[in-house]
């Protein structure tokens, strides 16, 4: 199958994402590589916060405002460009969309791209596309391509031995495309030891740190004893290579190591003051937000936290575009806010950095790119009598925002420019992903030609390694 035609499906994915884990299985120990010519670079940055808008947020609801048109039965969808009124900023030449107010007073230290651009990968799929945003290469791949998060806890390591250096907030992966949302969270060829530490419910998240209720310790024990047995005879054991199978042990090690230390109390929402609990708290990602703030203190090194993607819910808005954005604005905007004013007031913030995305934008009108159309997944009438259909409800590729705060970025600085007009694409100072990971691994002080030997070949930490760090973001210079 041609993984870019427009009947790639679902059962495409799996298929070749299950044959990249079985690769992955019997690779062997991954050489890290780097250049010969290669300057060691000075980190801006020791933790990456990643605020995943899952599902594709529209740029022109949100961060991009365009002309505003209300709601009124008759309205033609070829008027709507954005469903909210613009708003001010702190930043006199940086304005927002009603609803992010909160955001709005911290811009001061924000850099906002407006000229992110998603990758051609043929028919929309939102898993494809968020696999390509976390790891930098599209699928399918011959091997198990790495998560950003496991590459960060790979090269560098944990800043703390005992707290998981990559850590995921938020994600279920028992409904929806739970399958091909599990092809990108892993460690792929670089071994379990460096996967996601998964937590569905940041209510819940002291619960990961704890033997099961009613377990006693001695019970614990003798069942870690025994799994380890049973990993010495899996099918890993006689199939995968030595590194794989040593490297999970060590993830049992490592997870037995945070069980007995102290750090993990700050799994913990109930020991949070409740006044700082309830700035937070907006539901799920909110205090996701909060968690994720408390495991930087403690010193976690990647966090992802996650709106969550589940199909036609929460970002996904095939219908109800502008209602449902309402309500997520609502969710995300003071925990946002408070989690940036939280790291500054802790001295944290400065080496820390926050990264808002989506895998892309959308339109009311074109699906894909206006010069790269693909087939149409949602009917919007051409002209509106529902409330259901007043917004953002098609995949659209061509432009879209990423918020980026502290880790050595610039403040209150804005970078690109989107058409104020349909299609309200990028028209300057394009970004792409393997740049927006470069940029990412330059302030972590890692290059983007940094690479890993696996089956005898390269694996680059960007494509190719062709990714180049966009200097205009950061606060200092440097040459690239």
């Amino acid at each position: 199958m041609n993984p870019l035609s427009n009947h790639w499906s679902r059962r495409d994915f799996l298929k070749t994402a299950g044959a990249a884990t079985l690769s992955a299985l019997a690779a062997g120990f991954p050489r890290q590589l780097l250049a010969a010519d290669e300057t060691p670079i000075q980190p801006t940055a020791d933790t990456v916060i990643v605020l995943w808008m899952a599902g594709g947020m529209a740029h022109t609801e949100t961060f991009d405002p365009k002309c505003y048109t209300p709601f009124e039965k008759g309205l033609k969808s070829e008027q709507v460009l954005s469903t909210f009124p613009q708003i001010d900023t702190v930043v006199d030449n940086i304005r927002l969309t009603e609803g992010l107010e909160n955001i709005a007073r911290v811009m001061d230290r924000a850099t906002l791209i407006r000229s992110y651009t998603a990758a051609d990968l043929g028919f929309i799929l939102h898993s494809r596309h968020q696999f390509q945003w976390h790891t930098g290469y599209a699928p399918p791949q011959t091997v198990a391509a790495p998560h950003i998060g496991s590459v960060i806890a790979r090269t560098l390591g944990p800043r703390n031995p005992a707290m998981p250096a990559f850590i995921d907030i938020g994600q279920r992966f028992d409904l929806g495309e739970g399958e091909e949302l599990k092809a990108f969270h892993t460690a792929g060829f670089l071994g379990s030891e460096y996967g996601p530490f998964i937590i569905a419910n940041p209510e819940e998240a002291v619960k990961s740190v704890r033997p099961p209720a009613g377990m006693s310790p001695s019970r614990f024990e003798k069942r870690d004893k025994f799994y380890r047995k049973l990993v010495e005879k899996s099918p890993i054991a006689h199939h995968g290579s030595d590194y794989q199978k040593e490297s999970l042990l060590r993830s049992l090690d490592n997870a037995h190591r945070l069980l007995s230390s102290p750090v993990a109390q700050a799994f913990d929402l109930a020991l949070e003051p409740k006044a700082y609990y309830d700035r937070y708290n907006t539901g799920k990602f909110g205090l996701g937000c909060l968690l994720a703030r408390r495991l930087t203190e403690a010193g976690a090194r990647f966090i992802e936290v996650t709106t969550e993607y589940v199909p036609f819910q929460y970002w996904d808005t095939h219908e109800n575009g502008h209602t449902r954005a309402v309500d997520l604005k609502k969710s995300i905007d003071a925990p946002i806010a408070q989690l940036v004013l939280d790291l500054e007031e802790r001295g944290l913030l400065n080496r820390t950095l926050i990264v808002l995305a989506s895998e892309f934008s959308r339109d009311m009108l074109i699906e894909g790119k206006p010069d790269n159309k693909v087939k149409n997944q949602v009917d919007v009438p051409d002209v509106i009598n529902e409330l259901k259909h007043y917004g953002m409800h098609r995949h659209f590729t061509d432009a879209g925002s990423v918020l980026m705060f502290g880790g050595g970025t610039k403040q209150g600085y804005l970078h690109g420019v989107t058409a104020d007009e349909r299609p309200c694409k990028t028209i300057s100072q394009r970004v792409v992903i393997e740049d927006l990971h470069a940029s990412i691994y330059r302030a972590l002080g890692i290059s983007p030609r940094l690479s890993y030997e696996i089956e005898k070949r390269p694996f680059y930490v960007t494509r190719d390694g062709l990714g180049k760090p966009i200097p205009e973001l950061f606060a200092q210079s440097f040459k690239v």
